[in-house]
This record gives structure tokens, C-alpha cells and sequence, in this order.
């Protein structure tokens, strides 16, 4: 559904800000493929901008792609932003160029919904989900877009169903120019783990959209030019159970329909290797990948941090299980826990080495406002305020060494042969158990056979060239060529790369050690 039609029509335009380079955005790997720019597509503003009376003529700019410009400015009558922590300062920053053309500018998302103090500059503040709060920002707008006298601050209290949630307006965006296309079926996690903000800002019951709603979400993105892969964005895709093992079925009659051209990846507990039946009908539904939040090995640290469900299973028993069904896993790892020792930083590459997981973020703790972590620590007194460090949190081990171990640990585990070890498992244990797809049309043709050889070309010259792990890059592609792994290894080298390349830059102290930090630094290509 849509916001209420009104007779004014509002010129809208919706900005996402860059990104801070960060481990998680993969910007390494887009010089390999054939004109990627950006990470996935945001989900809250498309959402927005199909919720926006019909009427109301929408622009959406994601300055990871381009910036907004002058003629964009000129063009508006008011200006959207969102984003997440990471995004502070270039969300700033597009307020700021907003202001030069005396636009109203409002802000909504997580970040804003959990500190507004942030954003003191936006003259309004959206904070919390799609709902009574929206509809009060579309009716100020429709009666005036001049700039309020001072900020005013919109709460959602009567959030919209998600069963009445718009498709998402993906028509808007370039989605051939995002490395993953997202897609939401929930929110919210029933778990409370202390450092977590999603049960505060999002609640700890699941809210759902209808199967329907999803299956029609993936014919839009489809039809839109989305290839390759999508990730649900769920904070949990198990959070509801029940609605997981509803949905699957609705994901496997779509896959068959469409002849399997998308793999989807998702988050979930790591009790997920619990219920074989929903790893069963992921595996059927073509589900490649899957985020655990693993955090630590230690059970002494999980269990302080309120996360005793990572302990159901065995943790190395439940990520065999997980391969089992086809799925690499990629972890959470979080250093700096109160229950972190001066050994902890070896046990973690310990624990790599067993697990060959390929990818895991390894992450800084920071304390999040809307957090348990937060209040005991605000309780303890251990809250910094201190933009120049790595972290909010007085660690118990000295700073200094933790960050330490974070390079150290960053600089070990993606050194090119450990990481590529890592994928030359999963290619022989892992990937086998994936579901045997057929071979659509769409793979044959020219476009895509024109698209694989686009990103060869380009990993053989950027990587095998030019790059300087040639002999452990030539190493692990002869073994793929000789085997017909050409998509093995395409999708391997794009992901590895940028982990490699990414964990120089982190070992050298080039980035922030953890990526919620309140060390603000330029977006990776500055907007302007």
C-alpha cells in the first residue's frame, strides 16, 4: 500500500550516503566484475519511496554510484536520507549540501532511530519503523517544504504491518550496479544478546511479510536487472521458526519457476543446525551462504554475553552441519569481550584454521546505544567517549593490545594461501552439497557467457597479473580450470580479494578496527 494521495505534488529526493570503506562492502572486488559500484541496494529508502503518495515524483541517488548533484538539488522540494552508523558523517554531510538550497531535509533509518543526537543539523527526524510517524512527515511536506523554524522529532508509535508493505521501488535504482541484490522478510530477533541493538530498536517478536509479498519482491528484482544473488537482510531468518519452514516452500516453487537463476544467502542463530527440516528446504531453495553470529569460541564469553543458543549444538558440529547442507558459513568473531585473555587472539586463528570458514568479520566490540552491553557498562562507568579510538569500551585488557591483536589476527587469517586453503575446502567439501540446479537458458546466453568472461579477464590481468599473490592466486585457478570450476572460481577470487586486499589495509592500521566505531573517517570516494 501507499501513503493516502494528496492533492500537492512533492518533487522528493531520496539520497543514500557512501559508505566508510569497511570489510563488509566489498569495494576491493569491483574492479574484477563487469561494472559493480555498490554493495546492495538500501532497502529503507526504496521502501519509503514506493510509499510516497503516487503522485509525488521520486529521484533516488545512491552517492556509492554517483553523487547527488546540483541539478538533483535544484530539482527537489525535499530531501530523504538513511543510513546506518557507519554513514554518520556523509549523512551529515548531505544534509549539509541540502541546506546550501534551503531544502527541508529528514532523516529516518537505524542510526537516526537510535541516537537522534547525531543528527542535530536535519530539521526532521524519523525515528522508528514505517508507520503513523511517516504519514505525519508526508502531511507536513504536502502542506509546506520550507524548513521548520527548529528540528522536529517524529516517534513511530503505530508501525505499518509488514503484510502492508509497498514493493519496494527498485525501478528507481541501478540494481545491475549493486554486488548483491537485499530483499526483507522480517524484522526484529527474539534473542537478547547484550551487545545487539536490534531487539530495542526493532523488538524481540518477529513482524512478517507474506510469502506472497516475497515471491513478487523477487520477480520485481529480477525484471529490474538483479542477477547472481540476493541476501535476505533479516536481522534473524529464523527469528520466527515457523514462518521460515511457511516460506521455504514459496522459495523452492519460485527457484523451480525461474529455472534457479538466483542463489540467496541469509543471517541466522547458529542454533539454526538444529532443524535439519528448514536447512532441507534452504538447501532446495538454493540458499549458498548463511551469516552466523558466532562471535567467540570461548563458552565462558558466549555465556556473559547472553548468547547460550550458540551453544546447542557443538559449534565446529553445527558448521559441518551447515556444510553439509551446502551452505559455507561466514562468521561473526568479536575481540575485546570482557572475557578476552592475552591468548585470545591465537585461539581465534585456532579456531579459523578448524573451522575453515573463509570469511569472518572480525570486529571490535563497541557498545550501541539500545544495548544491555551499553547500560552495564554505562553502569560501570566504561563508556569513552573518545572519537580518536577504535572503540567506545574500556576494555579490561589494555586498548592498545587489543587493537594489536585485532591487526595481528586480521593480517594472519587473509594472508593469501590460509584464506585461499580455506575456499579449496569448500569448494571439495562444501559446495558439492549444494542442490544440483538445471541449466537455464539465461546461461547460456551470450550476455552472460560475455559477463563470465568480463570478470576473468579482468581477476586474470588485476590479480594474476598484476597483483602481487600471483604464484597462490595461479596455484588455486589452474586446480578450477582444469576442473571446469569456472564459477567456483569467479565467485571465490571476487570475495577473496577483497579480503585480502581489505585486511592489509586493517593490519596496517588504515581502517577502524571496529566499523560501528565513533572514529569517523572520509567515505571511501568523497561525494563532492
Amino acid at each position: 500500500m501507499r501513503a493516502e494521495s494528496v492533492e500537492t505534488v512533492r518533487r522528493i529526493l531520496c539520497v543514500f550516503p557512501r559508505y566508510t570503506s569497511s570489510f563488509g562492502t566489498f569495494e576491493y572486488a569491483y574492479p574484477l566484475t563487469d561494472g559493480v559500484q555498490a554493495f546492495m541496494p538500501p532497502q529503507g529508502l526504496l521502501l519509503i519511496a514506493a510509499y510516497l503518495p503516487a503522485n509525488w515524483p521520486v529521484r533516488f541517488i545512491d552517492e556509492n554510484i554517483r553523487p547527488a548533484t546540483t541539478e538533483d538539488f535544484e530539482w527537489a522540494e525535499a530531501v530523504f536520507v538513511s543510513g546506518m552508523h557507519i554513514q554518520r558523517q556523509q549523512m551529515n554531510d548531505i544534509c549539509r549540501r541540502a541546506h546550501a538550497f534551503d531544502l527541508a531535509v529528514a532523516i529516518g533509518g537505524p542510526s537516526v532511530s537510535a541516537c537522534p543526537d547525531y543528527y542535530p543539523s536535519f530539521d526532521y527526524l524519523h525515528v522508528g519503523e514505517l508507520g503513523d510517524a511517516t504519514d505525519d512527515l508526508i502531511a507536513r511536506l504536502a502542506r509546506d517544504t520550507s524548513r521548520p523554524g527548529q528540528q522536529v522529532v517524529l516517534k513511530t508509535a503505530d508501525r505499518l504491518d509488514m503484510t502492508s508493505f509497498p514493493l519496494p521501488a527498485y525501478e528507481l535504482a541501478e540494481l545491475e550496479r549493486y554486488f548483491l541484490g537485499s530483499i526483507q522478510y522480517s524484522s526484529g530477533c527474539p534473542y537478547q544478546c547484550e551487545f545487539c541493538d536490534i531487539p530495542g530498536l526493532y523488538g524481540r517478536n518477529p513482524r512478517l511479510k507474506s510469502p506472497q509479498q516475497i515471491t513478487a519482491e523477487l520477480d520485481k528484482l529480477l525484471e529490474c536487472g538483479i542477477r547472481g544473488s540476493v541476501y535476505f537482510v533479516d536481522d534473524n531468518f529464523i527469528g520466527n521458526r515457523k514462518a521460515a519452514l511457511d516460506l521455504l516452500p514459496h522459495l523452492v516453487e519460485w527457484q523451480k519457476k525461474t529455472g534457479y537463476v538466483l542463489r540467496f544467502s541469509c543471517e541466522a542463530t547458529l542454533n539454526i543446525a538444529k532443524r535439519p527440516e528448514i536447512l532441507a528446504g534452504m538447501r532446495e531453495a538454493f540458499f549458498s551462504t548463511i551469516f552466523c553470529g558466532i562471535e567467540t569460541p570461548d563458552p565462558v564469553a558466549l555465556k556473559a554475553m547472553h548468547k547460550d543458543h550458540n551453544m546447542m549444538v557443538p559449534i565446529m558440529e553445527a558448521i559441518q552441519t551447515l556444510n553439509s547442507f551446502g551452505m559455507e558459513v561466514v562468521s561473526g568473531i568479536i575481540l575485546g569481550l570482557d572475557t578476552d585473555k592475552p591468548e585470545t587472539g591465537a585461539h581465534l586463528l585456532e579456531f579459523i584454521d578448524a573451522s575453515q570458514i573463509p570469511l569472518l568479520t572480525i570486529n571490535l566490540l563497541q557498545a550501541l546505544p539500545k544495548t544491555p552491553l551499553w547500560d552495564r557498562l554505562q553502569r560501570e562507568n566504561r563508556l569513552i567517549e573518545d572519537e580518536g579510538r577504535d572503540s567506545n569500551v574500556d576494555f579490561r585488557l589494555p586498548y592498545e593490545d587489543v587493537v594489536k591483536t585485532w591487526r595481528a589476527c586480521m593480517g594472519s587469517a587473509y594472508q593469501p594461501d590460509r584464506l585461499l586453503e580455506r575456499y579449496e575446502y569448500q569448494i571439495r567439501k562444501t559446495y558439492p552439497n549444494q542442490i544440483k540446479r538445471p541449466r537455464p537458458p539465461q546461461q547460456t546466453s551470450w550476455a552472460n557467457i560475455k559477463l563470465g568472461l568480463t570478470m576473468l579477464r579482468n581477476i586474470f590481468w588485476k590479480v594474476g597479473v598484476l597483483g602481487d599473490y600471483k604464484i597462490q592466486f595461479w596455484k588455486f585457478a589452474l586446480r578450477r580450470l582444469a576442473r571446469g570450476e569456472i564459477e567456483y572460481l569467479i565467485s571465490s577470487i571476487l570475495v577473496a580479494h577483497h579480503l585480502i586486499m581489505f585486511a592489509r589495509d586493517a593490519s596496517g592500521g588504515q581502517t577502524n578496527a571496529s566499523y560501528y566505531s565513533l572514529k569517523l573517517q572520509e567515505a571511501s570516494v568523497p561525494a563532492e
